[in-house]
């Protein structure tokens, strides 16, 4: 019986994490590390190793990538962890850039290690600056992978820079080539209509409104979605580009009717099917919301 792949994930103990463990458990060997060994609410997550791999001395953790296939890396310092309150946006630079350098550690150890893959957890935010400045006011109707990573805050910033710190790695410029999959994960969360019912209908508040809810169900991700897309991140044999760079972005959502980024790169190269589709998925909530005769606020994809 063939040996399961030795896969290490950080952020082990993480929302997004907790998503992954049940199934990948079972199918991979994984090495767990996170900078605690509980979640959220406080549950000891069994088996997570504690470490710091934002910490610029990679001896300190380099032998975790000993023997590693792929690493799976959804670690990340929220300016809450780091400050212990808000921090205002145009203030998060340095919180960002140790993320970036945490990233930057992530490729070097795996590089190192003769890791074959990394897996990287960029977001939506990478070039969100075309669905805030664009989208929602209809002057393009899809966020292609292939355009230009622009963002407007220091969150986008750093992911995008988590993608394109990939790319020397991936080019085999140092000596070989580290295969590098970024996936830009959208909303992989409940988003029922209950969240939103009730408040501002304005993008403009901030708050969590229908407009927000109409956006949400584009980037909506099921669990099962996210477990798929990660899956074939790790297991696809060939991720090549047309001139051989081992490098991929993809957007991680489901097949949601309403979605306003681009899954063909998934498709295409990792042969992603989504099974789950949030028009169906939460199709009371938007009749009951949205497309009734006494919603309050238009049905389309977003905006208006």
């Amino acid at each position: 019986m063939p040996s399961k792949p030795t896969v290490l994930l950080t952020g082990a103990a993480g929302y997004v994490a907790s998503q992954l463990l049940v199934e990948f458990r079972d199918r991979y060997d994984l090495r767990l590390v996170d900078v605690s060994d509980r979640d959220r609410n406080g549950d000891l997550v069994e088996g997570v190793i504690v470490a710091d791999l934002a910490d610029p001395d990679r001896s300190l953790y380099s032998e975790l990538f000993d023997s590693v296939d792929a690493v799976i890396h959804l670690g990340y310092q929220s300016p809450a962890r780091i400050t212990g309150g808000d921090v205002p946006p145009i203030e998060r630079f340095g919180i960002e850039f140790s993320n970036v350098q945490m990233a930057n550690n992530i490729y070097r150890s795996a590089y190192d290690a003769g890791v074959k893959r990394v897996v990287m957890a960029s977001s939506n935010h990478a070039a969100d600056w075309y669905e805030h400045a664009l989208v929602h006011d209809r002057h393009i109707e899809l966020v292609s992978p292939a355009m230009v990573p622009v963002s407007d805050n220091f969150y986008g910033w750093a992911k995008a820079s988590y993608e394109l710190l990939g790319y020397p790695y991936a080019s085999g410029v140092f000596g070989r080539k580290l295969a590098v999959v970024q996936i830009r994960i959208g909303a992989p969360r409940d988003v029922s209509g209950s969240r939103y019912e009730g408040q501002s209908t304005g993008r403009e508040s901030g708050g969590p409104g229908l407009q927000e809810f109409k956006r949400d169900l584009g980037a909506y991700l099921s669990e099962r979605d996210l477990r798929q897309l990660v899956r074939k991140s790790i297991d696809t044999p060939d991720i090549e580009t047309e001139h051989g760079i081992p490098w991929l972005v993809v957007y991680g959502i489901s097949g949601n009717t309403r979605a306003f980024w681009s899954l063909e790169s998934a498709r295409r190269v990792l042969g992603y099917e989504p099974e789950d589709d949030s028009e169906v998925k939460y199709a009371d909530d938007i009749h009951r919301l949205l497309t009734s005769r006494d919603a309050s606020i238009g049905g389309g994809r977003v905006g208006g």
